[in-house]
Formats: C-alpha cells, structure tokens, sequence
C-alpha cells in the first residue's frame, strides 16, 4: 500500500500527539522517581500509537481489530514487570496502571481521536496530582499497612501483642503465621490512623521481647 503525501501528514501527526501526551504521563511517573517513568511511557503510547496505525493500513479487509487487541496482552507484560513485591508491601501497581491505560492513550491518537486521547490524560493527571490531597486525607484517618513481627514463641505472647494492636486505636487483620524453632513470624493488615500507626510502630520498638519487626 503507497502513502499519499496526506497520510504521511496524517500519521505523523498522530505520532505526534501520542508522544507529547506520553510525555505529560511520564513525566509524573518521572517527577515521583517511580521504576518506569518519561521515555518508556513515550515509547508505550508511540508504539501502540503506530501499531494502531499499521493494523488500520495493512489490514487488507480482516478485522483491523486484531492487531489493536493484541496491543492489550503485550502491554500486560509490561504492567506486570512493574510490579513488585517489597518486603510484606507490592509496589508498582499505579505505575502498571499507567502503562494500561498509556496504551489506550496511544491506540487513541493512532485513530485521530485526538480530544478524545487528550481528554483520557487530562483525567489521568488530575487523577495523579489532584487526587494526592485526598488520598492523603483518607491515610491520616484510615492507613492500611502490612506489619511482619518476629516474636518468641511463648504462650500468650501473640494475644498480647494484639491487645496492643487494639489499644493503640487500630484494627488487624491476622494473614500468615510463620513456626521458626523458637521464633514466631506473623503477618497482620492494620488499619487505622497514621497518628496511631505511629504509636504502635513506637510501642513496638520500645517492647524488648519483640525481635524484629518491618513494614
């Protein structure tokens, strides 16, 4: 298939509208020093910007759907080699969901749905920037954070530990136990405020007969 002078036009252009609204996406991502920020956001919307393009030229009368479909599953990878497990914590999830929804940003402009694409990314960074306030108003009242606390294995020691848990103001949740000769590691989900979470975090490192714990 030849391209006339107007599609040249006509995909550059949408090359460059997915590079410069990849760029406001990624550029978040990089101003946060996440693990995946300004170039491979821009590669993410430019490719499935291109592919987009390519599915609709080449497609010689099959569904030019296929090609934009598998654009999804190859982005998948990507989401799923940003997220990672730190201690109890996973990490990366928003930054996975950016590269979804990048994609979708791309495939978008590959089309020449342009206010549609700048739209979506408007939404997007007001999601990012605008709702940060508010996320951090929900934390200061109802904070959920994953503890692992290695304790000695002595009758009673678990029931005390989450009469402190309760006593400090928060609410747990029990998700792993862990039998290590003597030791004993469990896993908790508490939520409550950041101010009580502090006071259990202090509780805990002032209580001698507590050998480990993180978060």
């Amino acid at each position: 298939m030849d391209f006339t002078n107007e599609d040249i036009y006509s995909n550059c252009l949408k090359l460059l509208v997915a590079l410069f609204l990849g760029s406001l996406m990624g550029a978040e991502r990089e101003y946060k020093s996440r693990n995946i920020g300004f170039r491979t956001i821009i590669l993410i919307t430019l490719g499935s910007a291109l592919f987009t393009i390519l599915s609709l030229n080449f497609s010689n009368g099959s569904d030019p759907g296929r090609i934009a479909s598998n654009i999804v599953t190859g982005v998948g990878f990507l989401g799923a080699g940003a997220i990672f497990r730190e201690g109890a914590n996973v990490k990366g999830v928003t930054t996975a969901a950016i590269i979804w929804i990048s994609a979708a940003v791309g495939m978008a402009c590959g089309i020449g749905q342009y206010e549609f694409a700048s739209l979506v990314t408007l939404f997007v960074l007001v999601v990012l920037i605008g709702f940060t306030g508010i996320q951090r108003f929900i934390d200061n009242y109802n904070k959920e954070i994953v503890y692992r606390i290695t304790m000695p294995n002595i009758i009673g020691m678990r029931a005390e530990i989450e009469k402190d848990i309760m006593e400090c103001g928060l609410k747990y949740f029990w998700i792993k136990q862990e039998k290590q000769n003597d030791t004993l590691i469990i896993n908790y989900e508490i939520r409550g405020s950041e101010k009580n979470h502090e006071k259990l975090l202090n509780h805990l490192a002032a209580t001698p007969t507590i050998k480990h714990f993180e978060i």
